[in-house]
């Protein structure tokens, strides 16, 4: 009996030892869970971040174009909204194709011919400035109007020019968007290049672009 007695005291001492101890560092418990909780989250997110940023690069691929035009980012306000877009892919035989892309081109805007101070004439380049309702699509077309004028070119149809004019959008060396009184030089080298790459089309490359060449009369 007495024996039980000591147990049930030693028993009752060690819980109170152990309510005490735990009274004494609650705050130091409370901190390990709160580290182990951070750490827990730091390591979910590390562990998860690798595959996020692969599913990102997948879509970044599925969204980027082969040959010299991407996706068109229309804009309101002072940011012009792009005219058109074509992808150029390869076909098996080694041949470009040209097809619509997913939007379709926006008709020209009816204006007023730009202002002499919106193109200037360098030996090596013309460069664009861009007025209200202009966007990169719209200085690329000034600047291949500009060149042509200075260089004709018989052999180019509306459809060729829907070409050229997104291979220098896609090509000029331009970052950001195009506001008002933005600048682009592009250059005669790559407004040339650009016509000879138009020459290479064929028939039903060329085909495929008479829907957007129609919303562009200005081109004709």
């Amino acid at each position: 009996m007495i024996e039980d007695q000591n147990q049930e005291d030693d028993f009752m001492e060690e819980q109170s030892g152990v309510k005490s101890w735990i009274q004494e560092n609650l705050r130091i418990i409370i901190s390990v869970a709160i580290v182990i909780i951070i750490a827990g989250g730091i390591y979910s997110y590390a562990k998860r971040s690798p595959a996020d940023d692969r599913l990102n690069i997948l879509d970044e691929n599925q969204l980027s174009l082969d040959g010299n035009v991407d996706e068109m980012n229309p804009e309101d306000g002072n940011i012009a909204t792009e005219d058109e877009d074509v992808v150029i892919d390869e076909e098996k035989n080694n041949e470009e194709k040209a097809e619509p892309a997913a939007q379709e081109a926006e008709p020209a805007k009816q204006e007023t011919a730009p202002s002499a101070d919106s193109s200037k004439e360098t030996n090596d380049s013309f460069i664009e400035t861009a007025q209200k309702g202009d966007g990169l699509t719209h200085l690329a077309r000034r600047a291949l109007a500009d060149y042509l004028e200075k260089n004709p070119d018989s052999q180019l149809t509306a459809e060729h020019k829907i070409y050229i004019e997104d291979y220098l959008r896609k090509n000029v060396s331009h970052e950001g968007k195009v506001l008002v009184g933005s600048s682009v030089e592009f250059s005669k080298d790559l407004i040339n290049q650009a016509i000879e790459q138009s020459k290479k089309l064929n028939d039903n490359q060329l085909k495929n672009l008479q829907k957007y060449s129609a919303m562009v009369p200005s081109l004709s």
